[in-house]
């Protein structure tokens, strides 16, 4: 890219219908940070999720990207970006910026350049929040219309069971994977993995801590298990391929787009599944894990559906299918 390009960063706030619990806690709005990139009458945006888990806040995710203006007037390129900033929040904002901004140069989609065939409709998973048995059940119900639902639970051992036993019973017909967001003991695992396989569970997100999950790679997984908070980015991916069976790919953890693929590629080389998941966001954040979507085992791109509102332009959803993005809202 030329220079004369001009850096822009801002926060903005959407509110979560009813709010949104998982075992870490509860959060009654997504806090996102969109990164722009304009050249003339052209621009390119990305959004991101500074999420606390991985270290990252709001304020330093936005101080990360205004530290990149100069880099930026410079003619900043994908490659550039991959080690001017590591994987993360900020470096996943300006990496979609970039995307974003050259299919608008070129006059081509975001999908053709990274040698994607026209991007067609996927099915996402719909996330039922953390909550009491009944509560979760009653939800289930009202998600019905969702081929594949995904279950939040706590690590209370008879309560994540009776959750299980709960939402299969109120939807004995749906697709259910689960995420325990690291909160399960060590002790109880064998135990939640047969309760899960019971109830037709088809997947486990990241049952155990990150750092603290070898015991993985020793037990019997009547369930697949997929990995989250564990992978980031391609290079962690092979020292976790005894332990996992899936891997949960989010451009926020990977740092962008550009190394969601590589991260994609290098999982279909070690033989791990695939995931497609993101952090509860608008369509802007949205709009380009829709490239990896495309060849995934499980899609977890639900998050517009939790918002009380999305931004204008957004993605069309129709129930759990959702639709490429147009080119007004990215690539």
């Amino acid at each position: 890219m030329g220079g004369g390009l001009k850096l822009a960063v801002g926060i903005e706030r959407f509110p979560i219908r009813g709010g949104f619990t998982i075992s870490r806690g509860s959060k009654h709005e997504a806090v996102v940070v969109v990164a722009s990139i304009a050249e003339g009458r052209l621009t390119g945006r990305g959004e991101c999720v500074p999420y606390a888990r991985y270290g990252e806040s709001v304020e330093a995710v936005v101080t990360a990207i205004e530290a990149c203006a100069n880099a930026v007037a410079n003619g900043l390129t994908r490659a550039k970006l991959q080690s001017l900033l590591p994987p993360g929040a900020a470096r996943n904002a300006l990496d979609c910026a970039l995307w974003d901004l050259e299919a608008k140069r070129s006059g081509k989609r975001a999908a053709e350049l990274a040698g994607f065939p026209p991007l067609h409709p996927v099915t996402t998973a719909f996330t039922l929040s953390l909550g009491s048995p009944e509560a979760m059940a009653a939800k289930a119900r009202e998600a019905c219309h969702y081929p594949l639902l995904k279950l939040k639970l706590g690590g209370d051992e008879d309560e994540d069971k009776e959750r299980l036993r709960a939402v299969r019973e109120a939807v004995p017909r749906a697709r259910l994977i689960v995420d325990a967001n690291e909160a399960w003991q060590h002790h109880e695992t064998e135990s939640l993995l047969a309760a899960a396989a019971a109830e037709g569970v088809e997947l486990v997100e990241q049952p155990l801590r990150a750092g603290n999950d070898g015991l993985l790679a020793q037990i019997e997984r009547p369930v697949p298990i997929c990995a989250d908070e564990s992978a980031h980015d391609s290079a962690s991916l092979e020292a976790l391929s005894s332990r996992y069976d899936a891997v949960n790919i989010k451009l926020d953890k990977t740092g962008g787009l550009t190394e969601a693929l590589r991260t994609a590629q290098r999982a279909r080389d070690l033989g791990l599944k695939i995931m497609i998941g993101s952090m509860v966001a608008t369509s802007l954040a949205i709009a380009p894990a829709l490239l990896l979507a495309q060849e995934a085992d499980w899609v977890d791109l639900d998050g517009p559906l939790l918002l009380a509102r999305d931004r204008v332009p957004a993605l069309a959803y129709e129930g759990a299918l959702v639709s490429p993005p147009p080119p007004a809202l990215w690539g």
